[in-house]
């Protein structure tokens, strides 16, 4: 994150990204591992993006709006069905049918929870908060990133304070998942 990068350009940057992964997927391109690992990276932006948002971004949300509590509440059941999705989808082997089924679905929720967030929340978020606050926002979420799980964890919590006190913790271990899995 550069020190110009408010919670908007933030957000946006992660949809962006994401899409830009889904894109791959789509073309169908490369050995069944390929798409695995993509599927993979996919995931692990998007729970990493999630934690983030429902520590931060939420919060700001029910605060600075006057439907804030609706908004969020919402944005988080969206991530609660996603996240099952993805936790349907990890270790599943690529040339599973239900793999490609599960792909396009997660696509299409996402998709669906990106469109809604960049017309509606973040719109109305920039202009409930004030530039500091937004810089200060997005130094949080860029940090909550940085210690966020990177798998699907669909019974965590979701809403501060439990996800800001058991987050990086199921971090941390998610972390040592990954570099064991690696080697």
């Amino acid at each position: 994150m550069s020190q110009e990068e408010n919670l908007i350009d933030l957000i946006m940057a992660d949809h962006r990204a994401v899409e830009d992964v889904f894109k791959d997927l789509e073309k169908g391109d490369g050995p069944p591992d390929h798409r695995r690992t993509l599927a993979d990276h996919a995931i692990t932006e998007l729970v990493r993006h999630s934690v983030a948002e429902e520590m931060y971004l939420y919060p700001a949300a029910r605060t600075r709006l006057p439907n804030g509590d609706e908004i969020a509440d919402h944005e988080i059941e969206e991530h609660g069905e996603a996240e099952q999705v993805m936790k349907e989808l990890e270790g599943l082997p690529a040339t599973e049918a239900k793999f490609a089924t599960l792909i396009d679905q997660l696509i299409s929720d996402v998709r669906h929870h990106i469109a809604e967030e960049e017309s509606d929340l973040l719109p109305k978020l920039q202009e409930a908060c004030s530039a500091d606050e937004l810089m200060e926002l997005g130094k949080k979420v860029a940090d909550a990133k940085k210690l966020a799980p990177t798998r699907p964890h669909p019974s965590s919590p979701d809403t501060p304070p439990a996800n800001k006190i058991l987050g990086p913790g199921v971090g941390l271990v998610d972390r040592l998942r990954d570099a064991l899995s690696s080697s």
